[in-house]
């Protein structure tokens, strides 16, 4: 195994445990979830995966990414819904967060089966 390799899935795995270890409290941990979408993303290139997954990646991290800046903005216009005004329509800005979540914690558990069953194959 190369060190180029080896460093991918290190990034890949401290992505993933990132991503997990941020959704404990979503709003706190956007920033960790960002964080580990862009290391598991950097991880898959280093990794030497297809241009398929690193493609899909690229998206789930600017999925995120966007999300998380949409939170971060409401939050700093105070909210929405409630006295501010801010109509509960601008909390669609935020779904591509929870989605580029799911897709990619779906993706990495995947990932870790497949590896798990290749790595157990008779043969």
């Amino acid at each position: 195994m190369t060190a180029r390799r080896l460093w991918g899935q290190i990034l890949t795995a401290a992505g993933g445990v990132g991503m997990l270890a941020g959704a404990i409290d979503p709003l706190e941990g956007a920033l960790v979830i960002v964080a580990g979408a862009g290391l598991v993303a950097f991880g898959t290139v280093l990794n030497g995966s297809s241009s398929e997954l690193v493609t899909y990646w690229t998206w789930l991290f600017s999925l995120i990414a966007v999300g998380v800046g949409a939170l971060c903005f409401l939050s700093a216009v105070g909210g929405i819904g409630g006295p501010q005004g801010h109509s509960v329509g601008w909390g669609l800005l935020i779904l591509p967060y929870p989605i580029g979540w799911l897709l990619g914690v779906s993706n990495l558990v995947t990932r870790l089966v497949q590896t798990i069953r290749h790595q157990h194959a008779p043969g």
